[in-house]
């Protein structure tokens, strides 16, 4: 077996969707965006990419892979596009790390992509008549436990519930949230991981976006504990807009490459993957999956949760990192500590690739470490990454 690098990484700001600054730039140009400039930033030549794995969810489908491919010029790189709903930017760096692993390529730039400013709007005819309705695919069969279209109770409220969560948990969660994540952007830890975005106003005019736009640097807890929650006739019921993730535009990518690819090209590895695992569980129990996929993953590794440096897990809701803290007994103090889903937002199909590419630069920047990224994702399933950031000479 090879070992799997990470040599480069790029990533766009995160955000707001449909009111913020992507709101007129679509997934496939996010995409070519960040797949070009990691290409630029490993040094790699375009003609030795063998392979553009992106994950997209709820974009209608398509190979938006190779159409990146193309546009970024790596016209001899095929390309594949992952959909495991939230977890579809780290199924995509998954799949790439399995495909050096195992020597069947050299270098794959892996990633994911997410427009929900401009996502598709579909229709169909319902079963069963002639009418035209709104839809779009549901991640699970509806049932009362588990709505397919309201992940404030199938991922939030369940967890916070099965957790033992309070409201308060859940606000001073995502309260800390939004303050490291503004922490992070004052201190520039964000900089050398994202690429601008030079975009076009409606009007013609240009400027460059660089800079994370959904942390709010005026909340407070007393701001959150006003907040209405989502479903009032369901008695304590705690997740509001608040202590759940944004909704967000994104994109990020990176390039991996064999351990001896990268010595014999004089790249300098930034990260080695060392295993990850994907698990399914009842879709009422979505938001607790990250807690059976975090000890499989590291058990995989050879490691334990005392191992571990650094932690993201994908605030969804602010009540799905909680629970895992909690119940697998993992220090909330190295958990998400630039933010996450809360304050910087979820790109959906993007989020998995930037918590990589994050932990990643700050685990150099503190002299290396093992890091653990995972998150839950839509009916059912949650995945986790382990990897490790060498020390920094």
């Amino acid at each position: 077996m090879h070992e799997a690098v990470i040599v480069s990484t790029a990533r766009t700001p995160v955000g707001t969707a449909r009111k913020g600054s992507l709101n007129d730039v679509d997934a496939f140009e996010l995409a070519t965006l960040v797949v070009g400039e990691a290409v630029r930033r490993a040094g790699v030549d375009p003609e030795l990419v063998d392979d553009v794995v992106l994950g997209e969810a709820l974009y209608g489908g398509g190979d938006i892979a190779r159409y990146a491919a193309i546009e970024a010029g790596l016209i001899n790189a095929p390309g594949v596009a992952h959909n495991r709903h939230c977890a579809s930017g780290m199924a995509a760096i998954q799949t790439a790390a399995a495909s050096i692993m195992t020597g069947m390529d050299k270098v794959v730039v892996a990633g994911g992509t997410n427009s929900s400013s401009t996502s598709p709007r579909a229709k169909r005819r319902a079963p069963g008549t002639d009418d035209v309705v709104d839809w779009y695919s549901p991640t699970h069969r509806n049932t009362p436990e588990a709505p397919n279209y309201d992940m404030s109770i199938t991922v939030g409220w369940n967890a916070a519930v099965k957790a033992g969560l309070s409201r308060h948990d859940l606000d001073a969660w995502a309260l800390r949230s939004h303050q490291r994540a503004v922490a992070g952007i004052d201190a520039g830890s964000f900089k050398e991981e994202i690429v601008p975005v030079e975009v076009t106003r409606r009007d013609g005019t240009t400027f460059s976006f660089d800079t994370d736009e959904h942390p709010r640097r005026d909340t407070s807890l007393e701001r959150l504990g006003a907040l209405k929650v989502l479903h009032p006739e369901i008695e304590g019921f705690s997740i509001t807009a608040g202590n759940a993730s944004g909704t967000n535009d994104g994109a990020g990518a990176v390039v991996l490459t064999s351990r001896a690819f990268a010595e014999a090209n004089g790249l300098e590895p930034l990260a080695v993957i060392r295993s990850w695992a994907s698990v399914g569980v009842p879709p009422a129990e979505t938001g607790l999956a990250p807690v059976r996929a975090i000890p499989k993953a590291l058990e995989r590794a050879g490691l334990g949760i005392a191992d571990v440096t650094l932690w993201e897990i994908n605030e969804a809701f602010a009540s799905v990192p909680a629970a895992a803290c909690k119940l697998l007994g993992i220090d909330d103090e190295i958990v998400n500590i630039l933010g996450s889903g809360c304050s910087l937002g979820h790109p959906i199909a993007m989020t998995g690739t930037r918590q990589i590419v994050t932990l990643t630069h700050e685990l150099r920047r503190r002299g290396g470490g093992v890091a653990v990224s995972s998150m839950c994702a839509g009916g059912g399933m949650a995945s986790a990454v382990v990897f490790e950031v060498p020390a920094v000479s």
